[in-house]
């Protein structure tokens, strides 16, 4: 029993220390469609949470990983917080996607290429 709480003391200690990144936010789709709410108007949590067919702690949850994750502006007004979400955080996002952006757009244009010949031969054959 004793080197289970010492595995799990360190396993929570290690856990609490380790930095979440912006691919385990956009991991979940409840946080992806929260990051789409609030792209566009700063929300609080409830108004974000009646969006959802969940409880409210569960989107609490999911604030809480998307604020670790540093992806959500926190303004406060009176008794309410709103969050909003930095758009500038899903760049890291974009540069990511980048790379198979390229890839897509060699391989499409490689189609097209394969599409044209297929035409250019097709006409020439009926011609």
């Amino acid at each position: 029993m004793r080197n289970h709480l010492v595995s799990y003391i360190c396993y929570s200690s290690i856990e609490k220390n380790m930095k979440r990144d912006i691919f385990q936010a956009i991991a979940d789709p409840t946080r992806r469609a929260i990051i789409v709410l609030i792209s566009d108007q700063a929300l609080t949590p409830n108004a974000i949470a009646e969006q959802f067919d969940t409880t409210r702690q569960a989107i609490s949850k999911h604030i809480k990983i998307l604020n670790e994750c540093e992806l959500l502006d926190e303004k406060k007004s009176g008794r309410e917080i709103y969050y909003q979400l930095k758009i500038d955080k899903m760049k890291a996002v974009d540069q990511w996607l980048e790379q198979f952006r390229q890839i897509w757009e060699n391989r499409f244009g490689q189609l097209d290429n394969v599409l044209n010949n297929l035409k250019t031969t097709s006409y020439e054959s009926k011609s």
